[in-house]
Protein backbone atom coordinates (compact mmCIF):
# COMPACT_ATOMS: atom_id res chain seq x y z
CA UNK A 1 0.00 0.00 0.00
CA UNK A 2 1.03 3.42 -0.58
CA UNK A 3 2.62 5.41 2.00
CA UNK A 4 1.89 8.79 0.50
CA UNK A 5 -1.81 10.10 -1.15
CA UNK A 6 -2.31 12.91 -3.55
CA UNK A 7 -5.64 14.40 -2.34
CA UNK A 8 -6.13 17.29 -5.28
CA UNK A 9 -3.85 20.04 -4.33
CA UNK A 10 -1.69 18.83 -1.23
CA UNK A 11 0.11 15.21 -0.25
CA UNK A 12 0.00 13.63 2.54
CA UNK A 13 2.51 11.30 4.06
CA UNK A 14 1.82 8.53 6.68
CA UNK A 15 3.88 8.20 9.73
CA UNK A 16 4.22 5.98 12.57
CA UNK A 17 1.51 7.23 15.38
CA UNK A 18 4.38 6.88 17.65
CA UNK A 19 6.53 9.37 15.82
CA UNK A 20 4.23 12.50 15.93
CA UNK A 21 3.46 15.05 19.09
CA UNK A 22 0.93 14.29 21.25
CA UNK A 23 -0.33 17.65 21.00
CA UNK A 24 -1.35 17.32 17.46
CA UNK A 25 -2.81 14.38 17.89
CA UNK A 26 -4.83 16.28 20.54
CA UNK A 27 -5.16 19.36 17.82
CA UNK A 28 -6.73 17.01 15.89
CA UNK A 29 -9.30 14.89 18.03
CA UNK A 30 -10.44 18.92 19.27
CA UNK A 31 -10.80 19.41 15.35
CA UNK A 32 -13.62 16.94 15.57
CA UNK A 33 -15.23 17.23 19.14
CA UNK A 34 -13.57 14.65 20.29
CA UNK A 35 -12.65 14.57 23.69
CA UNK A 36 -9.73 12.87 24.69
CA UNK A 37 -6.33 14.51 26.19
CA UNK A 38 -2.86 14.74 25.82
CA UNK A 39 -2.90 11.42 28.50
CA UNK A 40 -5.58 9.93 26.54
CA UNK A 41 -3.66 9.80 23.62
CA UNK A 42 -0.44 8.74 24.99
CA UNK A 43 -2.70 5.35 26.52
CA UNK A 44 -4.20 4.66 23.19
CA UNK A 45 -0.51 4.89 21.62
CA UNK A 46 0.27 2.47 24.56
CA UNK A 47 -2.09 0.32 23.90
CA UNK A 48 -2.03 -0.53 20.44
CA UNK A 49 -0.41 0.43 17.17
CA UNK A 50 -1.39 3.56 14.32
CA UNK A 51 -0.64 5.64 11.19
CA UNK A 52 -0.83 9.58 11.22
CA UNK A 53 -1.41 11.38 7.89
CA UNK A 54 0.92 14.60 8.11
CA UNK A 55 1.14 17.02 4.99
CA UNK A 56 4.69 18.28 3.67
CA UNK A 57 5.10 21.10 7.06
CA UNK A 58 4.27 18.45 9.75
CA UNK A 59 0.53 19.00 9.92
CA UNK A 60 -1.78 16.46 10.95
CA UNK A 61 -4.71 15.53 8.96
CA UNK A 62 -5.97 12.38 9.99
CA UNK A 63 -5.65 9.43 12.01
CA UNK A 64 -6.42 5.66 12.25
CA UNK A 65 -5.24 2.75 15.05
CA UNK A 66 -5.44 -0.99 15.94
CA UNK A 67 -5.63 -2.56 19.22
CA UNK A 68 -3.91 -6.40 18.96
CA UNK A 69 -6.37 -9.01 21.08
CA UNK A 70 -3.81 -11.83 20.35
CA UNK A 71 -2.83 -13.27 17.27
CA UNK A 72 -6.05 -13.32 15.35
CA UNK A 73 -8.41 -10.61 16.56
CA UNK A 74 -8.15 -6.85 16.85
CA UNK A 75 -9.94 -3.88 17.15
CA UNK A 76 -9.88 -0.62 15.09
CA UNK A 77 -10.50 2.95 15.85
CA UNK A 78 -9.69 6.76 16.49
CA UNK A 79 -10.25 6.96 12.83
CA UNK A 80 -10.39 10.68 12.85
CA UNK A 81 -10.16 13.09 9.24
CA UNK A 82 -10.23 16.58 8.66
CA UNK A 83 -13.61 17.56 6.82
CA UNK A 84 -11.53 18.20 3.78
CA UNK A 85 -9.51 14.82 3.28
CA UNK A 86 -12.31 12.96 4.68
CA UNK A 87 -14.11 14.42 1.16
CA UNK A 88 -11.05 13.19 -1.00
CA UNK A 89 -10.83 10.00 0.35
CA UNK A 90 -8.35 10.56 3.27
CA UNK A 91 -10.45 7.86 5.41
CA UNK A 92 -10.21 5.00 3.01
CA UNK A 93 -6.83 5.38 2.31
CA UNK A 94 -5.78 5.59 6.20
CA UNK A 95 -8.14 2.19 6.66
CA UNK A 96 -6.65 0.75 3.77
CA UNK A 97 -3.27 1.07 5.59
CA UNK A 98 -4.18 0.21 8.97
CA UNK A 99 -6.00 -2.93 7.50
CA UNK A 100 -2.75 -3.78 5.87
CA UNK A 101 -1.46 -3.76 9.08
CA UNK A 102 -3.63 -5.75 10.56
CA UNK A 103 -3.07 -8.73 7.89
CA UNK A 104 -5.78 -11.96 8.36
CA UNK A 105 -6.89 -11.03 11.82
CA UNK A 106 -10.66 -10.79 12.47
CA UNK A 107 -11.41 -7.17 13.64
CA UNK A 108 -14.29 -5.54 15.22
CA UNK A 109 -15.00 -1.38 15.38
CA UNK A 110 -17.40 0.84 16.65
CA UNK A 111 -18.61 3.01 13.41
CA UNK A 112 -19.65 6.52 13.37
CA UNK A 113 -22.39 7.78 11.38
CA UNK A 114 -20.26 9.75 8.98
CA UNK A 115 -17.69 6.94 8.86
CA UNK A 116 -20.15 3.97 8.85
CA UNK A 117 -20.70 3.81 4.60
CA UNK A 118 -16.76 3.71 4.28
CA UNK A 119 -16.85 0.62 6.73
CA UNK A 120 -19.38 -1.18 4.99
CA UNK A 121 -18.03 -0.48 1.38
CA UNK A 122 -14.53 -2.41 3.17
CA UNK A 123 -16.40 -4.80 4.38
CA UNK A 124 -17.71 -5.03 7.53
CA UNK A 125 -21.17 -6.01 8.53
CA UNK A 126 -23.57 -4.38 11.63
CA UNK A 127 -23.65 -6.18 14.61
CA UNK A 128 -25.58 -4.15 17.48
CA UNK A 129 -25.68 -0.01 18.50
CA UNK A 130 -23.28 1.65 21.27
CA UNK A 131 -25.60 3.93 23.42
CA UNK A 132 -22.70 6.49 24.82
CA UNK A 133 -24.56 7.87 28.09
CA UNK A 134 -23.29 10.72 30.14
CA UNK A 135 -23.57 13.19 32.31
CA UNK A 136 -23.45 14.95 36.05
CA UNK A 137 -23.81 12.51 38.71
CA UNK A 138 -26.69 13.53 41.19
CA UNK A 139 -25.29 13.59 44.71
CA UNK A 140 -27.71 11.18 45.40
CA UNK A 141 -27.94 7.83 43.49
CA UNK A 142 -31.41 6.42 42.94
CA UNK A 143 -33.23 3.37 45.51
CA UNK A 144 -31.03 0.34 44.23
CA UNK A 145 -32.50 -3.06 44.06
CA UNK A 146 -31.19 -5.98 46.33
CA UNK A 147 -27.79 -6.86 46.19
CA UNK A 148 -27.16 -10.14 45.11
CA UNK A 149 -23.49 -11.58 46.16
CA UNK A 150 -20.73 -9.38 47.51
CA UNK A 151 -18.82 -6.38 45.91
CA UNK A 152 -14.89 -5.96 47.09
CA UNK A 153 -12.43 -3.72 45.32
CA UNK A 154 -9.58 -5.20 43.23
CA UNK A 155 -5.96 -4.31 43.35
CA UNK A 156 -4.36 -4.19 39.82
CA UNK A 157 -1.79 -7.17 40.64
CA UNK A 158 -4.72 -9.59 41.11
CA UNK A 159 -6.15 -9.47 37.62
CA UNK A 160 -5.78 -12.95 36.55
CA UNK A 161 -8.51 -13.22 39.11
CA UNK A 162 -10.92 -11.90 36.25
CA UNK A 163 -9.28 -12.65 33.19
CA UNK A 164 -10.96 -15.86 32.38
CA UNK A 165 -14.58 -14.22 32.96
CA UNK A 166 -13.42 -10.98 30.46
CA UNK A 167 -12.14 -13.60 28.13
CA UNK A 168 -15.28 -15.53 28.02
CA UNK A 169 -17.43 -12.18 28.01
CA UNK A 170 -15.14 -10.55 25.40
CA UNK A 171 -14.75 -13.34 23.29
CA UNK A 172 -11.09 -12.72 23.17
CA UNK A 173 -8.31 -13.14 25.62
CA UNK A 174 -7.51 -9.41 26.68
CA UNK A 175 -5.30 -9.73 29.54
CA UNK A 176 -2.66 -6.79 28.09
CA UNK A 177 -5.26 -3.95 27.92
CA UNK A 178 -6.81 -5.16 31.13
CA UNK A 179 -3.56 -4.71 32.40
CA UNK A 180 -2.71 -1.13 31.10
CA UNK A 181 -6.12 0.24 31.95
CA UNK A 182 -5.94 -1.15 35.68
CA UNK A 183 -2.94 0.86 36.13
CA UNK A 184 -4.89 3.95 36.40
CA UNK A 185 -8.17 2.42 37.26
CA UNK A 186 -10.52 1.36 40.27
CA UNK A 187 -12.00 -1.90 40.33
CA UNK A 188 -14.58 -3.30 42.14
CA UNK A 189 -15.60 -7.33 41.10
CA UNK A 190 -19.01 -9.26 42.35
CA UNK A 191 -18.92 -12.73 43.88
CA UNK A 192 -21.34 -14.96 44.52
CA UNK A 193 -20.87 -18.46 46.27
CA UNK A 194 -16.94 -17.48 46.03
CA UNK A 195 -16.90 -16.97 42.39
CA UNK A 196 -16.42 -13.74 40.62
CA UNK A 197 -19.31 -13.47 38.46
CA UNK A 198 -18.61 -9.86 37.00
CA UNK A 199 -16.45 -6.65 37.75
CA UNK A 200 -16.59 -3.05 36.83
CA UNK A 201 -13.15 -0.15 36.28
CA UNK A 202 -13.87 3.45 36.40
CA UNK A 203 -11.10 5.67 35.09
CA UNK A 204 -10.04 9.20 34.23
CA UNK A 205 -11.07 10.05 30.67
CA UNK A 206 -12.02 13.04 28.74
CA UNK A 207 -14.54 15.41 30.53
CA UNK A 208 -14.38 12.99 33.31
CA UNK A 209 -14.42 9.30 34.55
CA UNK A 210 -15.66 6.53 31.92
CA UNK A 211 -17.11 3.46 33.98
CA UNK A 212 -15.77 0.38 31.61
CA UNK A 213 -14.93 -2.21 31.00
CA UNK A 214 -18.06 -3.61 32.87
CA UNK A 215 -18.69 -7.54 32.67
CA UNK A 216 -21.67 -9.01 34.57
CA UNK A 217 -24.35 -11.75 34.28
CA UNK A 218 -27.45 -9.64 34.15
CA UNK A 219 -28.52 -5.94 34.36
CA UNK A 220 -28.73 -5.80 38.47
CA UNK A 221 -25.24 -7.13 39.21
CA UNK A 222 -24.13 -4.25 36.19
CA UNK A 223 -26.68 -1.63 38.45
CA UNK A 224 -24.22 -2.56 41.33
CA UNK A 225 -21.05 -2.98 39.50
CA UNK A 226 -21.98 0.81 38.38
CA UNK A 227 -23.44 2.57 41.37
CA UNK A 228 -20.29 1.27 43.38
CA UNK A 229 -18.52 3.91 41.13
CA UNK A 230 -21.13 6.63 40.78
CA UNK A 231 -21.41 7.00 44.51
CA UNK A 232 -17.78 8.24 44.43
CA UNK A 233 -18.47 10.54 41.19
CA UNK A 234 -21.23 12.68 42.52
CA UNK A 235 -21.55 16.15 40.89
CA UNK A 236 -18.97 14.94 38.23
CA UNK A 237 -18.93 14.38 34.78
CA UNK A 238 -19.37 10.11 33.70
CA UNK A 239 -20.09 8.22 30.53
CA UNK A 240 -21.02 4.95 30.80
CA UNK A 241 -20.60 3.24 26.84
CA UNK A 242 -23.29 0.19 26.32
CA UNK A 243 -25.23 -2.08 24.36
CA UNK A 244 -27.87 -1.98 26.23
CA UNK A 245 -30.85 0.08 25.05
CA UNK A 246 -33.35 -0.70 27.80
CA UNK A 247 -34.49 -2.46 30.63
CA UNK A 248 -33.45 -2.17 34.04
CA UNK A 249 -29.97 -1.35 33.43
CA UNK A 250 -30.89 1.22 31.01
CA UNK A 251 -33.29 3.15 33.07
CA UNK A 252 -31.00 3.17 35.98
CA UNK A 253 -28.65 4.66 33.98
CA UNK A 254 -30.94 7.20 32.75
CA UNK A 255 -32.01 8.11 36.43
CA UNK A 256 -28.80 8.92 37.34
CA UNK A 257 -28.57 11.18 34.51
CA UNK A 258 -26.42 9.31 31.99
CA UNK A 259 -28.81 10.90 28.62
CA UNK A 260 -27.56 9.13 25.36
CA UNK A 261 -25.29 11.65 23.55
CA UNK A 262 -24.72 9.78 20.93
CA UNK A 263 -24.36 6.20 19.18
CA UNK A 264 -22.40 4.09 17.28
CA UNK A 265 -22.66 1.09 15.25
CA UNK A 266 -20.65 -1.91 16.55
CA UNK A 267 -19.15 -3.80 13.23
CA UNK A 268 -17.36 -6.62 12.15
CA UNK A 269 -15.31 -7.98 9.48
CA UNK A 270 -13.95 -11.71 9.56
CA UNK A 271 -15.93 -13.84 12.46
CA UNK A 272 -18.53 -12.55 13.89
CA UNK A 273 -17.93 -10.28 17.73
CA UNK A 274 -20.64 -10.72 20.00
CA UNK A 275 -21.73 -13.82 21.12
CA UNK A 276 -24.04 -13.50 24.28
CA UNK A 277 -24.82 -16.35 25.95
CA UNK A 278 -27.83 -17.05 28.07
CA UNK A 279 -27.53 -16.75 31.95
CA UNK A 280 -23.06 -15.84 30.51
CA UNK A 281 -21.07 -13.02 31.33
CA UNK A 282 -21.89 -10.23 28.95
CA UNK A 283 -19.78 -6.82 28.43
CA UNK A 284 -22.44 -4.30 29.68
CA UNK A 285 -19.58 -1.13 29.85
CA UNK A 286 -17.04 -1.05 26.90
CA UNK A 287 -13.71 0.49 27.70
CA UNK A 288 -14.15 2.68 24.93
CA UNK A 289 -14.96 2.97 21.14
CA UNK A 290 -11.72 1.62 20.18
CA UNK A 291 -10.80 -0.58 22.39
CA UNK A 292 -14.73 -2.17 22.88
Amino acid sequence: MQRSVRLKSFELVARDIDDVDVKLLHALSISVRWPHRPKDWDFLRRAGRGIVAVDGIGRVFGSAMWFPHGDDFATIGVVITTPRTQAQGGGRWLMDLVLEQCGDRNLALNATHAAYPLYVSLGFTTEAIVYMRQGEIPQTLPTMPALDGQLQALSSDRLKEITALDTRAFGTNRERLLALLAADASICTLSRGGEIVGYSMCREFGRGHVIGPMIARNDLDAVHLTAVHLKELAGRFARVDTREKDGVFAAFLQQCGLGIAETVTTMSKGRRFLNREDNGPWVYGLAGHALS
